[in-house]
This record gives structure tokens, C-alpha cells and sequence, in this order.
């Protein structure tokens, strides 16, 4: 389905994928695409017939980032977005986060600026190999936004960030995995078949464990060990008292 502001999504087999489709900008952000995403996902976290989120770009590219021809959203347009203290850049990446289905990114092109933070917000990363992943916020004269300065330090450490952020250094596939930004790497052609056989087998997982592991993963992050453990245990009960974990063992068990 196409809402006609720039995102396409399908859903099969219990995996929503959502396609960022401004080909002709390379999905570069404009205000439609900037609203339409959060809602997607926001809608996909209350569906329960959706089990893994996959967003990609449609054409040559993962996203641009902001349009700068059809910028969304700078400066702010209207009184509400002055007082928003997230803006869609934040809203972006607060989805993403908030949503407790798995959520892959299969980045075909260009990843840059927000595209990538958004890319870096997803669980999940896998790689075209011709991807490239460009920080260029230093290019345009911009502070990172969109979460970039959270996700990216947590995954490569703030030496990395630090050198990747002030140097706007753009990255080829094969160093983005060596570094720890992603998965892995496939040939082009094999990027959406290898995408959907790993939503594939996170959709027949149980999905209160799926949602139960994000969320104490990310909560771990600002939390003392001792918070986490009792967090791991109150997550594990809330697991074993669902159906799947009972169904989960007696197929596990008949192996």
C-alpha cells in the first residue's frame, strides 16, 4: 500500500515491510516522509498480526537524509513544531526504539545523515554491498540529529564516533560490518532474499520473548547491574507465563 507521501508498506507472512520511496531524491526526507514513518511504525507496535518490521529503500538508495530542496521541518514551520522538542528527527528514532517488534534495516545505497541514524536506530542491520553509510552532518554545517549521537558511540565506542562524526568520513559496506555497524554484507542481488528469510525466522519466534529481549536490552543501557537483574527476572516470568514459552519447549523438546 501506498499512502502517497513517500513510504510504501506491504505485509506478508506476518513481516511489514516498510519502503521509503522517493526514488528520485534518493528517499531524502521531505515533511510528508518525515510524518508518514513514525505512524507506520507506531501502527506496526499495536498490530499483533505483525511480527518483524523490515524498512529499505526503494531504488538506488536506503535514504539521503534530509531533503535539503524540500527540507522538513528547518527551520520549524509552525508553533507547534517550534515548541516539539524532538522534531521528526527525534520522533524518527523514538519509534523505532518504542516499537517492541524487531525492526531490520536492509540497506540498499546510500545511507546518510538521518537515513543512517535511522539505520543505526533499527536491531537489525544488513548491508548491500554496494552501501555506503555517510555521517555528513559536517558537511552541511549540522550537529547530528535523529539519535545518531546515541546509537552511534553505543555501537563503535566514542572514539570511533567522535572520529566518523567530526571527519563526516563515508564508509563502504565491508568496513561499516569490520566496524560493528551492521551485520553483514551480501551481494546485491541477494540482499531482499537474505532479508526475508531472517525476518522469516525472527516471525516464528515467540514474540513476547522478541519484545521482552529489545526492551531489556535498551533498558540495560541506563540501568546498575542490580536494576537489570531483577528486570531479567520479572521479564523471564512475564515470558514463562505465555502460551508460547509452553509451545516453544514442547517443539524444542521433540527435536
Amino acid at each position: 500500500m501506498n499512502d502517497r507521501s513517500g513510504l510504501t508498506t506491504a505485509t506478508e507472512a506476518g513481516v511489514l515491510t516498510i519502503t521509503l520511496d522517493r526514488q528520485e531524491r534518493l528517499n531524502a526526507v521531505n515533511a510528508e516522509l518525515a510524518a508518514a514513518l513514525p505512524g507506520a511504525l507506531h501502527h506496526a507496535a499495536q498490530d499483533d498480526s505483525v511480527r518483524v518490521v523490515v524498512i529499505t529503500g526503494a531504488g538506488r538508495g536506503f535514504c539521503a537524509g534530509l531533503d535539503l530542496k524540500e527540507p522538513a521541518g528547518i527551520p520549524p514551520a509552525s508553533r507547534a513544531e517550534r515548541l516539539d522538542p524532538y522534531m521528526w528527527v527525534g520522533r524518527w528514532a523514538k519509534a523505532v526504539a518504542e516499537c517492541d517488534k524487531p525492526v531490520i534495516a536492509a540497506v540498499n545505497g546510500v545511507a546518510a545523515g538521518a537515513g543512517l541514524a535511522l539505520a543505526l536506530a533499527c536491531d537489525l542491520r544488513v548491508l548491500a554491498a554496494s552501501a555506503r553509510l555517510a555521517p555528513g552532518y559536517m558537511r552541511i554545517g549540522l550537529s547530528p540529529d535523529a539519535g545518531m549521537s546515541w546509537f552511534l558511540p553505543r555501537l563503535v565506542g566514542m572514539g570511533r564516533a567522535m572520529e566518523l562524526l567530526l571527519t563526516a568520513r563515508e564508509l563502504d559496506a565491508n568496513e561499516a560490518v569490520a566496524m560493528g555497524l551492521a551485520s553483514l554484507v551480501v551481494p546485491d542481488e541477494q540482499l531482499s532474499p537474505h532479508v526475508k528469510e531472517l525476518a522469516a525466522r525472527l516471525a516464528a519466534a515467540s514474540p513476547t520473548a522478541l519484545a521482552l529481549t529489545k526492551r531489556a536490552l535498551l533498558q540495560s543501557m541506563n540501568s546498575t547491574l542490580e536494576q537489570q537483574l531483577m528486570r531479567e527476572v520479572e521479564f523471564v516470568r512475564l515470558c514463562a507465563a505465555s502460551d508460547e514459552f509452553g509451545q516453544a519447549v514442547r517443539e524444542f523438546l521433540s527435536m
